[in-house]
């Protein structure tokens, strides 16, 4: 759980009488609107409201989004506050200079306050609402509605946000608090106008079903609440961590096991393994008759004696250990016309359906083929289709003596070497020195398939863990 699906929750249990017990020795909510009422008479007989102002809607039983405690009342905000009152609006130009100007960039949502400017500072223009101190500020823009908040000043603001009172001392925190809860943000989401910047109708928020508890639980909610916030921060912030630890710790891990497998300390050994020897042997055959047949050069053919000082670390006695160009080369790809799909980066990571040619480097569905162009120079990608190379590709030739899987794990272990080493500064290209001069332990066939065996499945192990 988030801590904004938290703050969410704390806020769905206080607004449904869940968060702090009831008293009975409170004043009932039923009291507090009958008082509520008789103010509004009377600021009627005294030409501060208008009659309209004392009608109230009926709120049936469909109506009624959730159950609330017996102690509570359902009411309209329309009917407690201000909200629909005429404000007053004053121009910009005509504000006191010191005077302080809001505007919902200074709002973060959940109603952290910025800061504060004034007209001034702001070179503020245009029609302003006014405010006073302790009204509450709600931003009627779809994006900004959970920036809320009483104000600690008076001041001017953009029309975008409305200030309102409550009636009969109902906590304005309360009401800030509901106002920021996952059942008035639906309901407001639900019936929001315009496309550009979707807005909520005063008759929207007017209509709004209020769950209204006693004046002295109400207080005791925003206590609460104020008491739990910090604590979801605290939470938030470890939920941050740890969820950062849960993205890297996979990768770390699996770099762990590819570093074990190609130290040989992850597969087993088994005396009965044809001997390294052999297979060298062979991978040496091979690539002479590949030679003959035109598909690698003659260089390909050298090897470079690696010194003790070289080796990176120790291997069994029964593997070999080479330098990865005596398995691998980087070749063009075979040139031919026809038409076919560019296997690109793009392509081969399904952002695009791919264009299609019709000539360059033909590889075959299954063949690898390696970037060497590029910010991720290094990367392998086993063909998925028949295709031409991008042009920031090659083709990467493995011996089949050996077991490609084994190499390609090997090759990836080495991604950060690869990427991190790249030649150019426009367009950084593969280092071919740094790629085919690095030492590869070379175990028995037998055990490189065991080892690939091992490492998928502890990849699989990897990918199911998650921190809770």
């Amino acid at each position: 759980m988030t801590a904004k699906q938290l703050t969410d929750s704390i806020l769905q249990m206080a607004i449904e009488g869940k968060l702090v017990p009831q008293d009975p020795n409170d004043e009932p909510a039923s009291v507090l609107l009958e008082n509520i009422r008789e103010e509004k008479r009377r600021l009627v007989q005294e030409g501060k409201l208008k009659k309209k102002d004392l009608e109230e809607t009926p709120i049936s039983e469909d109506e009624r989004p959730f159950e609330i405690p017996e102690s509570w009342e359902w009411c309209r905000l329309g009917e407690i506050s201000t909200y629909s009152h005429t404000k007053k609006k004053i121009n910009a130009s005509k504000a006191a200079p010191n005077i302080w100007g809001l505007d919902l960039e200074d709002i973060e949502k959940g109603g952290k306050l910025l800061c504060i400017k004034s007209v001034g500072e702001r070179k503020a223009i245009g029609d302003k609402t006014c405010f006073e101190e302790g009204d509450i500020l709600y931003s009627k823009l779809r994006p900004y509605l959970l920036k809320i908040l009483i104000a600690p000043q008076n001041g001017i603001c953009t029309p975008e946000i409305i200030p309102f009172t409550c009636y009969g001392n109902i906590s304005k925190g309360y009401i800030v608090n509901l106002l920021k809860s996952v059942y008035v943000d639906r309901y407001i989401n639900s019936a929001t106008f315009g496309i550009k910047m979707p807005r909520v109708a005063t008759e929207t928020m007017t209509s709004l079903i209020i769950p209204l508890p006693p004046l002295a639980e109400q207080k005791r909610i925003v206590a609460k609440i104020e008491e739990l916030l910090p604590v979801v921060k605290e939470y938030g912030e470890a939920y941050k961590e740890a969820s950062k630890m849960n993205a890297g710790l996979p990768d770390k891990l699996k770099k762990s096991v590819l570093q074990d497998a190609i130290m040989g300390k992850l597969g087993t050994q088994d005396e009965n393994d044809e001997p390294v020897s052999v297979l060298l042997e062979k991978i040496r055959e091979e690539k002479r008759r590949l030679v003959q047949e035109g598909v690698l050069k003659k260089k390909d053919l050298e090897e470079t004696p690696i010194s003790e000082d070289e080796k990176p670390f120790e291997i069994p006695d029964n593997w070999g250990i080479a330098k990865l160009s005596l398995i691998t080369s980087l070749i063009d790809g075979e040139k031919i016309e026809g038409d076919y799909v560019c296997l690109d980066a793009k392509f081969l990571r399904g952002k695009s359906t791919g264009d299609i040619l019709s000539k360059g480097k033909y590889v075959k569905q299954g063949d690898n083929i390696i970037l060497v162009d590029g910010e991720n120079s290094g990367e392998v990608f086993t063909v998925p289709c028949d295709g031409y190379m991008g042009s920031t590709f090659k083709q990467l030739w493995v011996s089949e003596e050996v077991f490609l899987p084994y190499v390609l794990f090997f090759i990836k272990y080495y991604k950060d070497i690869l990427r991190n080493s790249k030649k150019g500064a426009a367009i950084p290209h593969l280092n071919k020195e740094i790629f085919y001069n690095l030492i590869i332990g070379i175990p028995p066939l037998a055990e490189q398939r065991r080892i690939v065996e091992k490492i998928e499945a502890l990849f699989v192990e990897i990918d199911n863990i998650k921190i809770q």
